[in-house]
């Protein structure tokens, strides 16, 4: 399944956009995700927790697919 999530302004990061997209339910089980390896960020495995995402990049965690596009003004 993909999602597609509006990014405002210049970036979101990345425990901040598992949470908005509903896939854990606290920045812990955010943090616990990305640090087990979880979560890749365009093809390849993220362990920054507060990466900084921007429009036009693609997240990965278990059977989601996360695309980041720049919200509409």
């Amino acid at each position: 399944m993909t999602i597609t999530f509006a990014v405002r302004g210049d970036h979101i990061q990345l425990d901040q956009l598992l949470k908005a997209c509903g896939l854990v339910d606290s920045g812990g089980a955010a943090h616990a995700a990305v640090e087990s390896g979880q979560v890749r960020v365009d093809g390849r495995p993220e362990n920054r927790k507060r990466a900084k995402l921007r429009a036009g990049q693609r997240v990965r965690f278990g059977d989601q697919d996360i695309v980041l596009v720049a919200a509409q003004t």
